[in-house]
């Protein structure tokens, strides 16, 4: 046999086409058990097929058919061979495949043809089944040409081999090698050349007859030598083979249906019992959440009903001094005894004290009142809030879980017998601290929601008006309040530290402000801090990497530290020990600075750029570092090899990190979040999980700025907005965003280029000073 060309056009040999023939068979069978159509030719080549009489028999009675139906039109098919027909799983659904022109006495089929002169404009497949019901169906795949040329050979009845032309005997014949190939299967592609050629002769391998005698005897019926002997059609259909063989082929049909209709109902049995699983797990956790929102609610009127008692003894107590009513509790023990002519001017001042005494408690309707004037406000926020209370309760309830669990451990562990009097004295301890522990939560969730609900917006108090305002290089990197609040200092590329008088700027009404006093520098200023003991004190940090402390009455450097490599982002002052200077910098160093000693005292190297350094508020031997490698660390001066701990969470720059207390720690980070964290928490050497996280403003590539206020939260936007957040809660507490104005049409415009660059409160007030990026400075205060 000739060798058969591949699809690049190269020659190979048959054993590459066997070999490729049989990787085709495999991945034909891996299609077929995923329920794709695979041609039949595919299908009785599939490797470990085994076979089974009833699906066998099956498979030939649908070609049968087909193979009627065009003899009852007068028409020899030519092309009943494997190739020609596709198969369909479940129940080996067979079609027929034939040109849309029609199948012709050369016996070819649309997609089967030998011959490698396709019609490139050849209508597509129609796909016909067995009972002749034709639909159009897109190409399939099929073997190899040389193998579909071995299956031309084998199909080809002994009169069409004599060059006669293809009759309804030669189809009957065809039939007959399809029942063989149905039932016999190889382990090799060898074996079963030698078998079709043997078959040929009517040879047939000792196996088939001994397995399956009674479908040999029909094959050999069908494959009579003499043409004229060879069965009709219909008598093919009406044989006592395939009619034996059909209730089998029924049972096995029946059975099939069956296994597919349990599959469908143990899919819908598994569907609804996840969804019940899933729907029950929904109902456990509300019931959980009504069951502590109740508990909650409890606890909320026990605390009003004692709040009540104590307003209306203190209201009979205040009425009783106010009115004189009291006895005197001196040591005889009468009641107080007024002069007579002093007795109208003491009534007349008793009468004004009640009136005062009834104005200082507060009555229901000033109460109710208040309440009112918050709910719009509060309804407005109930989603954010409400996921606010439940992640802050959902802390407290693991917190009390774990604490429940390493009692009962402990309990194991000693040995104490539930219901003895230890036991009972230390459930009681435990329920007595759960519930200072409930009292203490709806505590500091009222005072989160009450300074929530305390302003309704950041208006302007005041902006500054200065004569760099149209300076294209005008971006304030840097603002800042010094010891006693009166005066606050701004610095930014423009090179220059001006320092303002506060009560200048907001008391009067001036067309441009002029700063106090104004420090120039040789580059570019990012960041200052005052110092918290020498009021007149100020840091400097700057893009060449220089530090610099200023005297501000003399304005003019005094220290000067030229140690960094890089530019220094971030500087901050001890407040416990204002000699002490920390500073950050570009070139992955943190430097420790003495003011009192010439050069930096401990050199710190980090893995990333340093973008912000703060000192622990009560102490000057701890301090914060925000880096690029999206983390926070915390240093203990005393042992500067090593953090002794590292915050994970962020999943870009830290920018800037402040303390709210000891040991609590905001961090912030140009991946759109704020997040807070409790030192106090760490287990080992890591903090992976925040108690809070702040998201509502924009910040993915600037400086926005970071401050903090008695619990609230100040930062800068991208949107050219200050946003305020609360400790408690998640989500913005107040923004403000700055009007940008085009100065030739006077009108308001949308600059996106523009964003707050930094942003300080003025001590522990509600006073904010924010800037942004085209120098534009706003006092702004809640309201």
């Amino acid at each position: 046999m000739e060798p058969s060309r591949g699809a690049a056009g190269g020659g190979r040999r048959w054993g590459d086409a066997e070999a490729e023939a049989e990787g085709d068979a495999a991945e034909e069978g891996r299609r077929a058990e995923d329920g794709g159509e695979v041609s039949l030719r595919e299908w009785l080549d599939r490797l470990g097929r085994a076979v089974e009489a009833a699906e066998c028999v099956h498979v030939f009675r649908q070609v049968a058919e087909a193979v009627a139906v065009a003899h009852a039109q007068g028409v020899a098919v030519g092309s009943a061979r494997p190739s020609c027909f596709v198969v369909s799983p479940p129940f080996a659904r067979v079609a027929f495949i034939e040109s849309a022109s029609g199948s012709d006495a050369s016996g070819s089929c649309s997609g089967s043809d030998a011959s490698e002169d396709a019609d490139p404009d050849a209508s597509p497949p129609r796909r016909r089944d067995g009972a002749g019901r034709g639909e159009e169906r897109a190409g399939k795949s099929f073997p190899l040409k040389s193998v579909l040329a071995m299956e031309l050979n084998w199909y080809t009845s002994p009169e069409e081999a004599d060059d006669s032309a293809a009759t309804f005997a030669s189809d009957v014949y065809r039939l007959g090698v399809l029942l063989f190939e149905l039932f016999c299967t190889f382990e090799t592609m060898e074996d079963k050349m030698r078998a079709m050629a043997n078959l040929r002769h009517r040879v047939l391998p000792p196996q088939l007859l001994l397995k399956w005698p009674k479908e040999a005897s029909f094959c050999q019926l069908l494959m009579h030598p003499v043409p004229e002997t060879r069965p009709k059609m219909s008598e093919v259909l009406q044989s006592e083979f395939l009619n034996q063989s059909r209730n089998s082929l029924e049972e096995r049909e029946a059975a099939l249906r069956l296994r597919e209709e349990i599959e469908e109902q143990e899919l819908l049995l598994d569907f609804l019992q996840q969804l019940q699983k899933r729907k029950q797990d929904i109902a456990d956790s509300l019931q959980d959440t009504v069951a502590f929102l109740s508990s909650d609610i409890n606890e909320v009127l026990h605390q009003q009903s004692a709040l009540g008692h104590c307003v209306n003894f203190s209201y009979d107590l205040d009425k009783e001094v106010c009115s004189g009513t009291v006895e005197d509790q001196s040591d005889c023990g009468s009641r107080k005894r007024f002069r007579p002519e002093l007795q109208g001017v003491d009534m007349e001042e008793n009468n004004r004290s009640v009136e005062e005494c009834s104005r200082t408690v507060p009555s229901s309707e000033l109460i109710q009142e208040s309440v009112l004037s918050k709910s719009s406000r509060l309804m407005k926020n109930l989603k954010k809030l409400e996921t606010a209370y439940f992640l802050t309760r959902s802390k407290l309830a693991k917190q009390v879980g774990n604490q429940i669990s390493s009692h009962q451990v402990v309990k194991r562990a000693t040995g104490s017998a539930i219901g003895t009097e230890g036991s009972s004295i230390d459930d009681f301890s435990l329920e007595r601290q759960y519930g200072r522990r409930q009292r203490g939560w709806v505590n500091s969730f009222l005072e989160g929601l009450c300074k929530y609900l305390s302003f309704s917006k950041l208006k302007v108090r005041a902006e500054l008006k200065h004569c760099d305002l149209l300076n294209s290089s005008n971006l304030v990197c840097s603002v800042g309040f010094d010891r006693d609040r009166e005066f606050f200092a701004t610095a930014g590329v423009n090179k220059k530290i001006k320092v303002f008088e506060y009560n200048m700027i907001v008391n009067e009404h001036r067309d441009i402000h002029y700063p106090v006093v104004e420090m120039s520098n040789r580059s570019k200023l990012s960041c200052i801090c005052w110092n918290s003991y020498m009021k007149s004190h100020i840091a400097s940090s700057d893009f060449e990497g220089i530090v610099q402390v200023w005297d501000v009455t003399r304005s003019q450097v005094f220290v000067e530290m030229r140690e960094h490599e890089r530019r220094v982002w971030s500087v901050d002052f001890s407040i416990v020990d204002p000699t002490k200077l920390v500073s950050g910098s570009d070139d992955r160093s943190v430097k420790l600075w003495d003011m009192n000693q010439a050069g930096s005292i401990g050199t710190i190297r980090t893995r990333a750029n340093v973008c912000s350094v703060q000192f622990q508020p009560d102490s000057a031997r701890s301090i914060a570092i925000g880096s690029a490698d999206h983390k926070i660390y915390c240093y203990d001066l005393r042992n500067i090899r090593a953090p002794y701990c590292t915050l994970v969470g962020h999943t870009k720059t830290v920018s800037y990190v402040k303390y709210l207390d000891a040991s609590t720690i905001v961090s912030a980070s140009t991946d759109n979040s704020l997040k807070l964290w409790d030192l106090s928490m760490s287990q080992g050497r890591i903090i992976d999980s925040p108690l809070q996280t702040f998201t509502g403003h924009t910040n993915t590539k600037n400086f926005v700025g970071l401050s903090i206020s008695d619990g609230y939260i100040a930062t800068g936007s991208e949107t050219n907005e200050v946003f305020v957040y609360h400790k408690e809660f998640p989500m913005p507490v107040l923004a403000y965003k700055f009007s940008v104005t085009d100065p030739i049409s006077g009108q308001e415009i949308d600059d996106q280029s523009q964003f707050i660059s930094c942003v300080c409160w003025r001590g522990q007030s509600s006073t904010l000073l924010s800037a942004n990026s085209s120098g534009n400075i706003k006092i702004l205060e809640m309201d």
